[in-house]
């Protein structure tokens, strides 16, 4: 399983020469500016919520690349009114893709799109197949609903938010580790904007303390996880 981070909550993990790619936000994060939206490529283009830091260049990347667009009915409706037609809508629940078992799972955030269309509410992903299995929150609180996430999938890897104020920070997802019994997460979601810049060094030790790993990935770079 590869992981490529694009920043903010934009990431793209290969699986099974599967490329997905989750909340496109590139083109309006100055931490990101070396990044060529037109040079990407997906096979598929999740969208977890409504609001425009996960969501600001998928019209420009669903047309470039002809993506399958997964996201809430809400999100999908508006979607096909701008003119993008290869589209699956959900919401809380699970279905059985080509590539393995999907479920859109709540989380507890608000949602609505730029121009105040209602955008659904906001959830995260599990992914479960035969090639790996990661659970991505979507920006969230910390839940108790996350005790969910292993009846849906043993996780090898979870892609939580990390950078507090709006979304959970660095203590709370190390709770949430508890709940979706995961001791491997990669961090989104922190430092591109002020309210949510982070400790770096402090955020991975906290993690290396109660023998968990936190990986605060670097745009533009590739990992294997």
């Amino acid at each position: 399983m590869k992981f490529t981070y694009y920043g903010q909550s934009c990431f793209q993990i290969e699986l099974n020469e599967k490329i997905f790619l989750f909340d496109p936000f590139i083109s309006g994060n100055e931490l990101a500016k070396e990044i060529d939206i037109n040079s990407l490529r997906a096979d598929y283009i999740l969208v977890s919520h409504g609001h425009e830091d996960h969501n600001l260049d998928i019209l420009p990347i669903a047309k470039n690349t002809g993506a399958l667009v997964i996201s809430n009915f809400e999100i999908i409706a508006w979607l096909q009114l701008q003119g993008v037609s290869n589209v699956h809508p959900m919401n809380f629940g699970s279905y059985d893709f080509e590539f393995g078992t999907l479920t859109y799972m709540q989380a507890q955030h608000s949602s609505s799109l730029a121009d105040s269309t209602y955008a659904g509410a906001a959830g995260g992903f599990i992914l479960k197949s035969e090639h790996g299995n990661f659970y991505y929150s979507g920006d969230t609180s910390l839940m108790l609903d996350m005790q969910l996430v292993p009846y849906y999938a043993k996780i090898d890897v979870a892609i939580l938010p990390v950078g507090g104020n709006f979304t959970m920070n660095v203590r709370d997802a190390l709770k949430a580790t508890e709940f979706i019994q995961c001791d491997n997460v990669v961090g989104v979601h922190f430092d591109t904007f002020g309210y949510i810049k982070i400790d770096h060094v402090a955020s991975i030790k906290l993690f290396e303390q109660a023998g968990k790993k936190l990986l605060l990935p670097e745009i533009g770079k590739t990992y294997e996880l």
